[in-house]
């Protein structure tokens, strides 16, 4: 195992791939917690559809770079998304299931009459974390940095939020403004992690964690810590038997993912009893 490992290490390309895959899995599990607690756990799906059909557009169009493009375009149909869930007259995993579907629909209509399904559309379909270019690397830390750093910085406002909307307002917090942020950190997370997972399993590394933590850990800070640690050691462990078998990574981690949250159940019955 230490071999492999050392053998893994050797080459470059996975050591950028370690770096933003572990910054990207904690960012995901971290806001994760919110999602899941608030029940918008879909919208992962829905907003790496809508990556999905954005980056097949700026594929077919010729972009060097997809994620400039669309990073701005996924936040704002998360901030949609969000705001159509407090709609009564539209129920939120509706809205999902309508945007999510015309997204990937315009990708696949786009793709069929420019590139066709080639590597680059597959990488973002599947997913290929080893193929990312070093401008993606680079902007991929940075965006990831920025993330952990207004996550920790507004914990507490995150928290009241998630937890009881309308005691937050009646303390005079502007709620709209803080969902606002999760929605945005979540769009980024989710076309940042497209290339790792791809648009088929990214929801994955968000909702796993969570759910997994909330078997053990009662209170929210606990939920959160976890998910982080949970988060990163089945990334580098999905990573490693991705490597030892040749398997695809983000499959790989999600598999990972399972196996640990099987654990964590069967631990909390044993626990319970």
């Amino acid at each position: 195992m230490i071999e492999t490992v050392k053998e893994m290490l050797s080459y470059a390309f996975i050591n950028r791939a370690l770096i933003v895959g572990t910054l990207v899995s904690l960012c995901a599990a971290l806001l994760g917690v919110s999602l899941v607690l608030k029940r918008y756990s879909n919208i992962g799906d829905g907003l790496s559809h809508v990556g999905f059909g954005v980056t097949t557009v700026a594929v077919g169009l010729g972009a060097t770079s997809t994620l400039p493009i669309a990073i701005p375009i996924v936040i704002v149909v998360a901030i949609l998304l969000l705001k159509v869930g407090n709609n009564r007259k539209i129920k939120s995993d509706s809205a999902i299931a309508i945007i999510s579907s015309t997204a990937l629909a315009i990708g696949v209509a786009v793709t069929s009459v420019t590139t066709g399904m080639n590597t680059d559309v597959c990488n973002f379909m599947f997913g290929s974390i080893l193929a990312m270019s070093n401008s993606d690397v680079i902007l991929s830390i940075i965006v990831s940095i920025i993330i952990l750093i207004l996550f920790i910085v507004y914990f507490r406002k995150l928290f009241v939020v998630t937890f009881d909307e309308e005691f937050a307002k009646a303390i005079g917090l502007k709620t709209g403004r803080y969902t606002n942020l999760i929605a945005i950190l979540t769009g980024v997370v989710i076309v940042v992690g497209m290339r790792m997972m791809g648009t088929l399993l990214i929801s994955s590394i968000i909702i796993f964690p969570a759910l997994t933590s909330m078997r053990i850990f009662k209170s929210f800070k606990g939920v959160v810590i976890s998910s982080g640690v949970i988060s990163i050691v089945c990334f580098l462990i999905g990573m490693y038997f991705s490597y030892l078998y040749g398997i695809s990574t983000g499959a790989m981690i999600v598999i990972v993912n399972l196996v640990i949250f099987l654990l964590f159940n069967i631990l909390n019955k044993l626990i319970k009893e």
